[in-house]
């Protein structure tokens, strides 16, 4: 996608660091020579296994200028699912930062050409480094864009990030595009302009320099990267976090005087939890958009997001493979509470039944869909999967939903986690709502066990709230207030957290692979 990089007047922080939107464009241009002389062509990738930092921004922008595609690696895995990721993708350079390299330095595919990213001092002081080795013998990015002439040749169009989905159940899987054509990247910056509050922007009634975003989310999850990748495109203000930390966000909103940003429901949560005397301390009048999406928000807590921050709070829907495909601002949702908001202009969505019929309103179905770009994509290295997405012409993201009669869209669960009891199909995430309503309650997760006479019973794990005491059997009884009594959970067990990845989504796996060990059931 290309800009008029006469609009972009914006800056890019880190830390103690901060580029003009010239200065990094000057840089870009400097990393795009580096790869290209590495030998890395379009059509081929570059791993980026780098926390948040502009060094991972230089190459992705660099890289995208000669067609290569970038592909950020969660830094969080292990050595082997690290060597699964950079075979799979085929890609021919790595870029890791200092610290990360050792663990995993075994795991790197034989002949992949490595460079090393010093760790910036905010990303030492945020994860508490001490000491990072600096392995020898390996090249230095900053040396070598520091030592490069500016790319001087013509931009390709820069094709998508290959972004690989989280492997909640199972292996990732990385989505890779071709590179768009004029009209699909319109269509694309279009979306993303209503996704993240950018719409003035892109129809020149607003100077993107009047507006600033921090990066706080990881920028290997689609989401994260598309906002930070779109905002730096667009020329706004951009402030890059190595991390998330609660009351640093309030901090870091006074100072910078932040106007958009875009979360995950789990950064909310932790907001709320913050005591009231810190909430109150910092002026938070600057914010003018606050979207979400990744993973379900809890009503209760989107009420009380919207009590405090006023009406600035929007979601979306949509996936890495889809696109995404709806948006509500907080007085729709305060209209439509649990909605996911209503079909946007140029976007194809659908609530089907299992012989792809349109259901009803208020009728629970599959949600198929596809974004204002189209379908056009694949899984790399993996056509049946890819294959198994796509219905009736659309993509399906593995949710079922339905719409209520003025059109908003509300999810209930995953296909893959929906519990079948008895015959009766039993939605996790409604009792995990209800779950969320009652005092006490953290966080929950609801998930179906074997049941010898049933074929699956209800299981839910809770987190309790600090320094309070649950029970099983006063949950329950709670539960039947509100719930048929096949859906009440017939076994609760309490966790002192549940597995989450930074999105927000809880991997279910994880809680539900030890009761189905060894049994014929799909995980």
């Amino acid at each position: 996608m290309r800009f008029a990089r006469e609009r972009a007047m914006g800056r890019i922080k880190s830390g103690e660091r901060t580029l003009t939107t010239a200065e990094f464009d000057e840089r870009a241009r400097r990393a795009a020579t580096v790869i290209q002389d590495l030998g890395v062509e379009a059509g081929d990738g570059i791993a980026l296994y780098l926390r948040n930092d502009i060094a991972y921004f230089e190459a992705a922008f660099g890289a995208g200028m000669l067609g290569i595609y970038p592909v950020p690696v969660n830094w969080h895995y292990t050595p082997d699912e690290a060597n699964y990721l950079l075979t799979d993708s085929g890609v021919k350079l790595l870029l890791i930062h200092a610290d990360l390299y050792e663990p995993i330095k075994q795991a790197i595919p034989a002949g992949l050409q490595v460079i090393i990213v010093e760790t910036p001092p905010e990303i030492r002081e945020a994860y508490g480094l001490t000491e990072t080795p600096q392995p020898e013998g390996l090249p230095r990015w900053h040396e070598l864009v520091n030592a490069a002439a500016p790319f001087s040749g013509e931009a390709e169009m820069a094709p998508s990030t290959i972004i690989y989905t989280s492997g909640t159940t199972g292996r990732p899987k990385g989505v890779r595009r071709a590179a768009f054509t004029p009209e699909q990247a319109e269509a694309v910056n279009t979306m993303l302009g209503w996704s993240y509050g950018y719409t003035d922007v892109l129809a020149g009634k607003r100077d993107p320099a009047t507006i600033t975003t921090a990066v706080i989310g990881p920028v290997y999850h689609s989401a994260p990267n598309a906002h930070s990748s779109f905002s730096i495109r667009v020329g706004a203000n951009v402030v890059i976090c190595p991390r998330f930390d609660a009351e640093a966000l309030l901090a870091l909103i006074e100072k910078e005087r932040i106007t958009h940003l875009n979360m995950v429901p789990i950064m909310f949560n932790r907001l709320l939890r913050l005591p009231e005397e810190v909430k109150r301390k910092y002026d938070l009048s600057s914010l003018e958009y606050v979207t979400h999406a990744a993973a379900p928000c809890p009503p209760p807590v989107k009420r009380a997001m919207i009590e405090w921050w006023g009406p600035v709070i929007w979601e979306y829907y949509g996936s890495t493979e889809m696109g995404n495909v709806t948006c509500l601002s907080s007085e729709e949702w305060l209209a439509h509470p649990g909605s996911v908001g209503r079909v946007q202009p140029g976007v194809t969505l659908r609530v089907v039944d299992p012989e792809g019929n349109d259901v009803q309103p208020g009728t629970i179905g599959e949600v198929i869909g596809k974004g204002r770009h189209g379908t056009n994509f694949t899984y790399q290295n993996s056509p049946e999967k890819r294959a198994s997405m796509e219905k009736y012409g659309l993509i399906t993201p593995g949710d079922m939903g339905y719409f209520d009669t003025d059109g908003f869209l509300y999810l209930c669960d995953r296909i893959n986690d929906m519990i079948i009891s008895g015959g009766a199909n039993i939605y996790p995430a409604e009792i995990e709502a209800e779950l969320h309503k009652l005092s006490g309650v953290a966080d929950c997760a609801v998930f179906g066990i074997p049941d010898e006479e049933f074929g699956e019973s209800v299981m839910a794990v809770v987190q309790q709230m600090p320094g309070v005491s649950l029970t099983a059997e006063g949950l329950q009884a709670e539960l039947k207030k509100v719930l048929t009594g096949y859906k009440v959970p017939r076994r609760i067990d309490f966790a002192d957290s549940l597995p989450r990845e930074d999105s927000g989504k809880i991997f279910k796996r994880k809680l539900r692979e030890p009761f189905w060990e060894g049994r014929e059931r799909r995980i």
